[in-house]
């Protein structure tokens, strides 16, 4: 072990000593606040940076605060933040030396990283081996259950018929979810709580999962009732180390996609924190894995947990684990990415964070998005506040790409207080012109199961707004 720890910081002070071994240039593949998040790092870091952006984003703020900016195509992702040719001929004209994929559009795509590689360009994240070993939710779960990591009970691989189904099913006991083996965000999901329903959610959710993922292969898992969703940030380097960074709680969510994220969860126990954090570690140990990453479970209510997934990217949420371990993940995925050895310590919340995504959606019709121009803008501040945005005023949301347009971070000692420290930032925060989700905030932080920590991911199928 103590030869182990002297190659460890021999590596590091070698690093530290030959800085001309960091990247020089950094071209983020992607867009907003994710974009302007990790310039800002890459300037404190001393790395120049180039923007990309699509017709539509010409007036964005990552355009303007880069060092340099490509238009790489027309307002649709496909044409632009999907198109690995133009993004390519991008870092190659500027000489850029690494590729940021952000979260969302080609940060998982593991043909993108391979293509990145083949042309001597680093892409910041795991290999392409690793993003594939956790694309696929069935190879996943294989990957867990060998490593010794608790998974939820269901079928051996896909499901090859309705009447494959049908028995597992009823051996299992209802109620059961059937979900796309390439899915994400809902696509391809179905719940079925009785025999009668079955037929119609297979059927649907194999044609959901081919339209979304041209690949319609589903699989069945027992279905957990009364589930929190909580995930452990892990970071690896390329030396083998792993470490967990704690947890985030993500139970508040419509439609699987989150709308509201804490640390610590107010469900954890240290107990429990331990034990979830070693089996995120054995998860990211068993591919190697390298960068920053995030490990999810679903906990039911006798705090039993089950791997759901492996994200290997930065998260949207990453910012509120920072704020409660005082921890730049951007910067320490850069620099895993560079070469440089972690220090393979675990961490626990030294304070409390609460993270609510401001989306550019009506809440009182059904969270319709609302995409236009902001008129009028007022960001909140004080202690205990952070906002990480791209928008401005006179600023025009654009309908192509997703809704959310600012996350506000309340920071504070303790869960009442960070509660408090929100629902006054949301009480300064001003954008006219535009509907988004600040009213549903609000009203949220306000309710008295939310405040008592009293909810699941089934929250807010029974919030009404008023």
């Amino acid at each position: 072990m103590w030869v182990r720890s002297l190659i460890k910081l021999q590596l590091y002070t070698y690093f530290i000593a030959n800085n001309h071994r960091m990247f020089k240039k950094i071209l983020i593949a992607n867009r907003g606040e994710i974009a302007l998040r990790v310039i800002r790092t890459c300037r404190e870091m001393g790395i120049k940076t180039v923007a990309i952006y699509s017709t539509a984003d010409k007036d964005s703020l990552h355009v303007k605060f880069a060092d340099e900016a490509v238009c790489v195509g027309k307002a649709a992702g496909a044409d632009s933040y999907l198109n690995i040719p133009h993004i390519m001929a991008a870092a190659e004209i500027t000489n850029a030396d690494a590729i940021h994929p952000g979260y969302g559009f080609l940060a998982e795509n593991a043909n993108f990283a391979e293509i990145c590689a083949k042309y001597n360009i680093k892409f910041i994240g795991p290999t392409p081996e690793m993003i594939r070993s956790m694309g696929d939710k069935i190879t996943a779960k294989e990957t867990m259950i060998k490593a010794g990591v608790p998974c939820i009970p269901g079928s051996d691989g896909l499901l090859e018929s309705l009447d494959q189904a049908r028995k597992l099913a009823l051996e299992m006991g209802f109620p059961v979810i059937l979900k796309a083996t390439a899915g994400g965000g809902g696509k391809g999901m179905r719940v079925v709580w009785a025999e009668d329903e079955l037929e119609r959610a297979y059927d649907t959710a194999k044609a959901e999962a081919g339209a979304s993922f041209k690949n319609d292969g589903i699989y069945m898992e027992k279905f957990v009732e009364e589930p929190r969703h909580i995930e452990i940030q892990i970071a690896g380097d390329q030396f083998g180390t792993v470490c967990h960074l704690s947890e985030r709680d993500c139970s508040i969510q419509r439609r699987h996609q989150k709308l509201l994220e804490e640390s610590p969860s107010p469900f954890m126990t240290p107990e429990l924190r331990q034990k979830m954090g070693e089996a995120a570690i054995k998860a990211a140990s068993a591919i190697n894995y390298e960068s920053v990453g995030t490990i999810e479970f679903l906990v039911d209510k006798h705090r039993n947990f089950y791997f759901m997934e492996m994200n290997t990217r930065i998260q949207v949420e990453h910012c509120v684990t920072e704020e409660v371990i005082n921890f730049d993940l951007i910067k320490e995925q850069i620099k895993i990415a560079a070469g440089i050895p972690i220090s393979g310590k675990n961490y626990e919340p030294e304070m409390h964070a609460i993270e609510c995504r401001i989306n550019a959606e009506d809440p009182y019709n059904d969270f319709r998005p609302s995409p236009g121009t902001i008129t009028v803008l007022h960001t909140p501040g004080g202690h205990g506040v952070r906002v990480d945005s791209h928008i401005y005023a006179g600023y025009t949301i654009p309908p192509y790409y997703d809704s959310m347009v600012s996350k506000i971070i309340a920071i504070a000692q303790t869960r009442e207080e960070a509660i408090n420290t929100m629902e006054r930032a949301l009480s300064e925060y001003v954008i006219e012109g535009v509907k988004t989700t600040i009213p549903f905030h609000q009203q949220l932080m306000k309710n008295k199961d939310f405040r008592e920590g009293n909810f699941t991911t089934k929250f807010i199928e029974s919030f009404e707004m008023k």
